[in-house]
């Protein structure tokens, strides 16, 4: 099985890392056949499994139930499991909670929040009792109702100034990697050049680390937005 140690290896050496979505049995032993390094069974299911306008609806326990699904088929791949919206926003220690959860009723390798400098203490809090924590800037899907949609973050110098900032006090506060979306490619590729961890990159060129998509974007079986 790829663990952490696999993924700080990879990166070290220079070896693109891959990503890929699940959201029950047959994707997660799709992307364990497939030779994925690591599975995200992201809040984007939602969206792609559910049929929600958003992420924001889901919750720790939706989650968990179809991390569960996945985890019975992909034995091989680094697992990552989102934190939901709400379940770890109000408090590190409700933070730590669900992180125990993921850790507890699906083995997981580790956790992913959004969220940049402010969610910085909630990182290290996590990271403090052993549970990796991947995090994740720009384009922050749980937070689109503040950005006006799903729309291209990083555009401005100033805005690319604060994103750089996120990133190194995420790493600092303990996060594995960071999960970079839909930024301008050149930014990416910045942050990238300043950071010591692994960027994973989604929309966000060709620069970073690795790469995520969502396997239903991937196969085209989405019926409201189509990957450019």
């Amino acid at each position: 099985r790829v663990t952490i140690k696999t993924i700080q290896r990879m990166y070290k050496q220079g070896e693109p890392i891959s990503m890929m979505t699940a959201h029950d049995y047959p994707s997660g032993l799709m992307v364990d056949r497939s030779g994925i390094d690591m599975c995200l069974v992201g809040d984007s299911l939602a969206m792609v499994s559910l049929g929600y306008d958003s992420t924001n609806p889901l919750t720790m326990d939706e989650i968990l139930h179809h991390a569960r699904a996945v985890g019975r088929g992909n034995k091989s791949s680094f697992l990552v499991i989102d934190l939901t919206f709400g379940s770890y926003e109000t408090s590190p220690l409700d933070a730590v909670r669900s992180a125990i959860r993921c850790m507890k009723e699906v083995n997981a390798a580790a956790v992913k929040l959004e969220g940049g400098k402010e969610m910085a203490e909630t990182v290290r809090r996590i990271t403090s009792i052993g549970i990796p924590v991947l995090a994740h800037i720009g384009l922050t899907p749980q937070r689109q109702a503040s950005m006006g949609g799903f729309k291209v973050q990083g555009k401005t110098a100033e805005q690319a100034q604060s994103l750089l900032e996120d990133a190194l006090a995420l790493q600092e506060a303990g996060a594995f990697g960071v999960v970079l979306e839909a930024i301008p490619a050149e930014v990416a590729h910045h942050i990238t050049q300043r950071l010591s961890i692994p960027t994973i990159g989604i929309g966000a060129g060709v620069h970073c680390s690795g790469q995520v998509l969502v396997l239903n974007d991937a196969l085209g079986i989405f019926d409201r937005f189509v990957p450019k």
